[in-house]
């Protein structure tokens, strides 16, 4: 019979491992969108900086995982990294591409923010006040992002608009 603890424990485990694989999908989808940038400077910097973060969030998931004696979840990974690659290919075909992907990537950090409020309380719960922490790092770097996207949003998008009405101007990417 298990005890509350195997029973929490178990539940963050596994939402640990769902953690990585999203990680694993962010990572793919701000490479791809990153390497299609070229008129918006502050946007691909900023990302390139995301990336790597995202990169130190998922190595540090992964010792997390480890220290509870699981397994870094392969199949889930490469699923997420597959549908993130097919879903940044389809972006990459729409006119107005950076300014869907600056909607896109505000989305996907809210659900990466919502995904670590549960993992710090499920760490919590579990006495495994190491993770937490770790957890509540990751939690600022992802409001940061999130917080960054929203600043930027309407100037972005200002200068998606004076570029599509420049012409020669590329406003794309």
């Amino acid at each position: 019979m298990s005890t509350k603890h195997d029973i929490r424990t178990a539940r963050l485990l596994k939402w640990l491992q769902d953690a990585y694989a999203m990680e694993q999908e962010a990572e793919t989808m701000m490479k791809a969108m990153a390497s299609r940038i070229e008129n918006y400077p502050a946007l691909a910097a900023r990302i390139a900086q995301h990336v790597q973060e995202t990169r130190n969030q998922a190595q540090t998931l992964r010792e997390c995982i480890h220290a509870l004696g699981g397994s870094v979840p392969t199949a889930k990974g490469l699923v997420a990294s597959v549908g993130a690659a097919l879903h940044a290919a389809g972006n990459s075909m729409m006119e107005d591409e950076v300014v869907k992907g600056i909607g896109l990537s505000f989305g996907f950090e809210n659900t990466e923010i919502a995904t670590y409020r549960a993992l710090i309380l499920a760490a919590e719960r579990a006495g495994a006040t190491d993770i937490a922490a770790v957890c509540s790092q990751i939690l600022q770097e992802e409001q940061a992002m999130a917080g960054w996207l929203e600043q930027q949003q309407d100037s972005l998008v200002g200068a998606f608009l004076d570029r599509e009405e420049t012409p020669g101007a590329e406003s794309k990417r």
